[in-house]
């Protein structure tokens, strides 16, 4: 189906295309429906349209029998991506009806990789009498970890009819499935289990399921016999969970399971990592009963940021040396290190990492600026565009077939377009392709193409304002700053008006329906629609709304309100510190590896907009405040205000 949205992408009336453009769309949502649209033969205008396979491609999934006109097609149009919806269904029509002869002679392992139609093809060679390799295919398929189609149960009952599904293999898939945490699989394959097989798979499940009520039963009875990786696992879920809990348990496990200090070590890193996503101080304490070889870098990065919050600089320092160079030279912990040592008196050794910090272009490199007292500017790298080339590529088939998709509001078929005929190009073109995606508008595209290329300090190109009236808008309703807005619609969708996330958040500033009709009525706004909420100039007034009232709830502490947009205020109310603290310490100990990296780029990207905006070094100071704990909350504590909110006073 073709819904137009608000797209900053646009052709011109007159050009060579329009007129075949209008009767592609008529036919194409007509196909779509399951009918041709018209009465009449395609006239020649259409079929010369860049975008006619698809239309022919979408007639086809609605006549799925044509089997001999469909292979007539495919033959045709060799890989080409709009027939890959097509391939699809007609292999699945295929083995519905059990047409294995052409199903095989057109499926192609290598290609065909949705696992319904391999299942379809282990099926195929099971009826034809294909057997050769069968039986390592059809036991190689049963191995997952997770639930497969029910078109898969032919394949396993031949496997099952030659007496090879055995007991060791439906053994081993429960237990993948309880190291991939799917403790219901492994209960149901569990059953076609003899019982004493069966007993250490679902005493594993029970850990996963109830780990606090498992793990207080063994505790209980020191004589029941346990495998190591479930007990881990249930320890795992309870540390996660209920880290004090696990922390109050520690020892007695140690005791009646008669761990040794090394044999101990894993539990200990367990219940370190929950007190430390928790900011318990006791995490500390457990770190140092793990074993140096137990430690990856989730724990070396976790044991640094207990250290940091408990104010223990001398092992903060330990525990960055202890990192692996790999790890130890990201900017992240160059800058942690220089704290550390200015915290430990070696000014000099600081004043060296934090110049060597700041010589990159992110959080941590204004953060190093702002420790040395200088000014900031962004670093500007122009990536060389050559309007020719970009001319030249956008008469590329693939090229000229994504622009259309995009005229066309059939967006998702665009992005599989673009990829695949970027892939094709030479790396000088690649470069290019950034270009021609700008100049299309296509913002979200060029961004990404420029990320695979590591072009990112080109921030007039990559720093767009495209909904410039929408955002002026929003910041005369709240009083927010555009760059603080265009920061987070950055971060939050890339400039896609038609974004729309697993959660079902929507639009450029990715607002959760509920969330949005509650904020639209907060700042007197009328209330949306999920359609509505794609429209720029609808979402981002009610997004800017939302976040000035968290602001306001967070006294107006812009990283505690950026948190609190991203992972929800609740969150943020429970990661609050007892006391005041460096708000760089605070951040580096959200436990959300997401949230964290959100808040650090919506500052940077705030910065760079501010930056273009004069092309001025920013003082930066104000990064090196402290977070306030927040004012109890007032009566209506999202009540619009006429408060004046300042960005870069905001940021300490």
């Amino acid at each position: 189906m073709i819904v137009a949205l608000a797209t900053p992408w646009s052709a011109c009336a007159d050009d060579e295309y329009s007129a075949a453009r209008t009767r592609f769309r008529v036919a194409y949502a007509a196909a779509q429906a399951g009918g041709t649209g018209s009465t009449t033969p395609d006239d020649d205008a259409l079929r010369a349209y860049p975008l006619y396979p698809y239309l022919q491609s979408a007639r086809f999934e609605h006549d799925l029998g044509a089997d001999a006109a469909i292979v007539e097609f495919l033959a045709g149009h060799g890989a080409e991506p709009y027939i890959r919806s097509l391939r699809g269904a007609w292999l699945a029509d295929l083995g519905r009806r059990r047409q294995w002869e052409t199903y095989l002679e057109h499926y192609d392992d290598a290609v065909d990789t949705n696992v319904t139609l391999r299942c379809y093809a282990l099926t195929a060679r099971a009826a034809l009498g294909r057997h050769d390799g069968l039986e390592e295919a059809v036991a190689e398929q049963w191995l997952t970890p997770s639930s497969l189609p029910d078109v898969c149960d032919p394949a396993f009952d031949w496997l099952r009819s030659r007496n090879l599904l055995t007991a060791e293999l439906i053994e081993r898939r429960a237990r993948m499935a309880l190291a991939d945490g799917g403790p219901q699989l492994a209960r149901y394959l569990a059953k076609s289990l003899p019982e004493r097989t069966a007993a250490p798979l679902l005493q594993w499940a029970a850990l996963i399921e109830r780990p606090e009520r498992s793990i207080d039963d063994l505790l209980a009875d020191e004589e029941r016999e346990l495998e190591p990786a479930a007990l881990l696992a249930g320890w795992t879920l309870l540390a996660r969970g209920d880290p004090e809990g696990a922390a109050s348990r520690y020892a007695k496990l140690v005791e009646t399971r008669d761990l040794d200090e090394r044999a101990a070590s894993p539990y200990a890193l367990a219940t370190a990592l929950g007190l430390a996503w928790s900011r318990n101080p006791r995490a500390l304490e457990f770190f140092a009963l793990v074993d140096a070889e137990d430690f990856d870098d989730v724990a070396h990065e976790w044991h640094t940021r207990a250290a940091l919050w408990a104010g223990d600089w001398q092992r903060a320092t330990r525990a960055i040396e202890a990192m692996p160079e790999s790890l130890r030279s990201q900017n992240r912990w160059r800058y942690w290190a220089a704290r550390a040592r200015e915290a430990s008196g070696d000014s000099d050794a600081a004043r060296a990492e934090y110049s060597a910090v700041m010589s990159t272009d992110n959080w941590y490199a204004v953060l190093s600026a702002a420790r040395l007292g200088q000014r900031f500017s962004p670093t500007l790298q122009e990536i060389e565009l050559d309007k020719r080339a970009i001319d030249e590529l956008a008469r590329e088939p693939g090229f000229l077939r994504t622009r259309e998709l995009l005229l066309c509001d059939l967006v998702a078929e665009a992005a599989t377009e673009w990829g695949i005929a970027y892939e094709r190009l030479a790396p000088v073109h690649q470069v290019q392709a950034i270009g021609l995606a700008d100049r299309w508008g296509w913002h979200h595209q060029s961004i990404a193409a420029a990320a695979q290329q590591t072009q990112f300090n080109d921030y007039p190109l990559l720093y767009p304002r495209p909904y410039d009236k929408e955002v002026r808008a929003a910041a005369r309703l709240t009083d927010l700053p555009e760059e603080f807005i265009y920061a987070v619609i950055r971060q939050e969708s890339l400039y896609r008006a038609d974004a729309s996330s697993s959660a079902g958040a929507l639009g450029l500033m990715q607002l959760l329906p509920a969330t949005a009709r509650r904020a639209a009525r907060r700042w007197g706004l009328r209330e949306p629609g999920r359609a509505d909420l794609l429209r720029p100039s609808i979402n981002v007034p009610i997004g800017a709304g939302e976040l000035k009232s968290l602001l306001e709830r967070f006294d107006g502490q812009t990283l505690l309100a950026t948190a609190a947009y991203n992972a929800g205020p609740g969150a943020v109310q429970r990661w609050l510190p007892a006391t005041a603290m460096d708000n760089d310490i605070w951040v580096e100990n959200i436990p959300f590896n997401e949230t964290r990296t959100y808040v650090q780029r919506v500052a940077w990207h705030t910065l760079v907009f501010e930056w273009l905006d004069d092309r001025r070094s920013s003082d930066v100071e104000a990064w090196l405040g402290r977070l306030r704990l927040p004012a109890p909350a007032a009566s209506n504590p999202g009540a619009p205000s006429t408060a004046v909110f300042s960005a870069t006073i905001q940021l300490k």
